[in-house]
């Protein structure tokens, strides 16, 4: 799949998009802390998504959009939601349970590696001998952090590593498989629809373990505190739906390749974040890596700077609503 060429302003919203995502994501992980202090992973995730989908409906109710989703479009994007957020949340909430946030960290940086290959193989992206080199680069920068923090990855816990490896893979398939849907269907119907499938997914896991436990009087006990309620707000309007919008978008404008590594962005936000509001450590380590991984983003978009020529997208393809 060769994309279109774009214009510099689309091409500059595009980017704007993915770094305001990566920003947002970044600090998911300060408000995601605060919530896992008050509730379990997957009564988070539920209440995540119950906000996120009402978010998304109160202007679909108040008709300030219309949204037009045909049961053919439910299906052609229900194997993309099984991926993210589906998958991608589900796996990582159980991995975490056996492994710790660092290692996950450091398996998670090799998710522009599988991006790439992947969109190689189904989208036939070509990217050049630099893009792959800077990939790397970002992706050496993000474990040079983890790395001289002390983290090292324990093998003789797969359970761990493997729970979180399938998370990175599920997001490396959303970025492919989101790539090709996007160039085809409206950014906004695409995204409701995702979030609609994470509420239900993991709504039903979490009463169904309520009700397995016996605790089901105490689903919504966590809304009562007042730091869970802040935290799920962010969680679920900016983390879920916001950032979703976001990625979808770029992806539809940009290559799956180049749009994954700017996730890495996302380890920057959080340790600047940790630092601000957390009081964390600030280590010289920090800072090369920090260089490392902007000179690989940089390095991934060569060629894509400063480009002013417009073409027209190939024959077949669909154009995207104005209203996306």
């Amino acid at each position: 799949m060769t994309a279109p060429q774009i214009d510099s302003k689309t091409k500059r919203f595009a980017y704007s998009a993915i770094v305001i995502y990566s920003t947002i994501v970044g600090l998911s992980f300060l408000f995601g802390k605060l919530a896992l202090s008050v509730a379990t992973p997957l009564d988070s995730l539920a209440h995540r998504f119950t906000v996120s989908l009402i978010a998304a409906s109160i202007p679909v109710l108040f008709g300030w959009m219309k949204l037009q989703i045909k049961p053919r479009d439910v299906l052609a994007i229900l194997p993309l939601a099984v991926l993210y957020p589906s998958m991608f949340f589900a796996f990582q909430a159980f991995g975490l349970r056996f492994t710790t946030s660092a290692e996950a960290g450091i398996i998670h940086a090799t998710v522009p590696i599988f991006t790439m290959v992947a969109a190689a193989y189904f989208l036939k992206e070509r990217t050049t001998r630099l893009q792959q080199l800077s990939t790397l680069l970002s992706v050496a920068g993000v474990i040079f952090i983890f790395v001289m923090k002390g983290t090292t990855i324990d093998l003789t816990n797969m359970k761990g590593t493997l729970l979180i490896l399938l998370s990175a893979l599920a997001l490396a398939g959303y970025s492919v498989f989101a790539r090709r849907l996007t160039s085809r269907m409206n950014v906004i119907a695409m995204t409701y629809v995702m979030t609609v499938i994470g509420f239900l997914v993991f709504n039903l896991m979490a009463v169904g373990q309520h009700l397995a436990e016996g605790t089901l009087p105490h689903y919504f006990e966590p809304f009562a505190s007042p730091v869970f309620l802040l935290a799920i707000l962010y969680l679920g309007i900016l983390s879920s739906l916001i950032s979703s919008l976001l990625s979808n978008y770029a992806l539809s404008k940009l290559e799956a390749s180049k749009v994954s590594v700017f996730n890495h962005l996302a380890t920057l936000v959080s340790i600047v974040g940790g630092f601000v509001f957390l009081n964390e450590q600030l280590a010289y380590y920090h800072l090369i890596g920090a260089a490392v991984i902007i000179a690989g983003v940089l390095g991934a978009n060569a060629g894509a700077w400063g480009r002013r020529k417009t073409a027209l997208p190939p024959k077949g393809s669909v154009q995207m609503n104005k209203n996306e």
